[in-house]
């Protein structure tokens, strides 16, 4: 059976575009306090679109290169490639391509502009921990980051949040109009505005822009759980892939920072603070919500008369 597998829960789309307006909101305040000049807001919203065009456009390749992963065939890892082919094709959609990283840090990711340039990659790490039924619910998240164009998303999210940064530069270096008027008349409240806005600012955005990506990944967990039919397999390999980062967290590189945002599962060791800078929801409430589906899905084939399923230990 083919078609569009496209499952949102827990209001994650209206989440995301309460964030994207919440984004907005703050462009326009800092615009405000810059003295609202058309011509500047306009000069950022250019550069935030360049600097974002081409990682956008050219997404699979340069994610690719960033790992030093390879385009691997059909005979290299043939579990790999028929797991791909059968979702992919389950889903209705062509076949991406296949790739490998050679690092022993379990993860995996997709990107890719759209359905026909999409590649996904699995890392030799996580190739040698998970079973063919986790990797499967592993590649179900991950097609469906392509299939819900995630990656556009994500684009636009970074774009609003360079348009931010230099807004907020721009108050740095130059001041704000109506800032400086708010100054004369009201005292210090100018002043106590000019500086939460370039200082906080940029801060707020990367907030912002983090909040997006956590919330698109429970869609591609719910998403990619309908793909399969099977959310205790996501559930059961996050878990394996969450323990085998701490054991062997992936180096930071530039390469590995910049790809780490598509990957399933933060590849670096995150702790105490830095886990509220994560581009990743935490594992335990998405092994939550996953397990929650599973029971969902099983009362549902009961009463349909189905078979109960099976669960899988982790």
């Amino acid at each position: 059976m083919t078609g569009n597998v496209k499952v949102h829960g827990h209001f994650n789309g209206l989440k995301t575009t309460l964030l994207f307006a919440l984004m907005w909101a703050v462009i326009m305040l800092i615009w405000w306090f810059t003295g609202g000049s058309q011509g500047t807001l306009g000069i950022y919203i250019v550069i935030g679109l360049m600097t974002t065009f081409i990682s956008y456009w050219f997404s699979d390749k340069l994610a690719i290169a960033s790992m030093r992963a390879r385009e691997v065939s059909e005979q290299e890892a043939p579990v790999l490639y028929r797991v791909v082919r059968e979702l992919s094709a389950k889903a209705g959609k062509p076949m991406p391509r296949v790739t490998i990283a050679p690092t022993m840090s379990p993860n995996a990711f997709a990107t890719g502009r759209n359905e026909r340039h999409a590649a996904v990659c699995c890392t030799q790490g996580i190739l040698q921990i998970l079973n063919e039924r986790e990797l499967r619910g592993v590649l179900g998240h991950e097609l469906m980051h392509v299939y819900n164009h995630d990656i556009l998303t994500s684009a636009v999210a970074s774009a609003m949040a360079t348009v931010i940064t230099y807004l907020g530069y721009s108050l740095m270096y130059f001041g704000g109009g109506n800032s400086r008027d708010n100054r004369n008349s009201g005292g210090g409240i100018g002043l106590i505005g000019l500086l939460a806005s370039m200082i906080l600012a940029p801060i707020g955005a990367s907030l912002i822009q983090m909040a997006i990506s956590r919330t698109r990944e429970f869609d591609a967990d719910e998403d990619g759980s309908r793909l399969t039919g099977d959310p205790e397999a996501l559930a059961s390999a996050l878990n394996k892939i969450s323990v085998g980062v701490q054991t062997e967290p992936m180096p930071q590189t530039a390469g590995t920072q910049s790809v780490s945002a598509m990957m399933i599962a933060n590849p670096f060791s995150a702790q105490g603070f830095s886990r509220l800078f994560s581009t990743h929801p935490p594992t335990d409430e998405r092994i939550s919500r996953l397990m929650q589906m599973a029971q969902e899905m099983r009362e549902s084939s009961v009463e349909a008369g189905g078979p109960r399923g099976s669960q899988l230990r982790y």
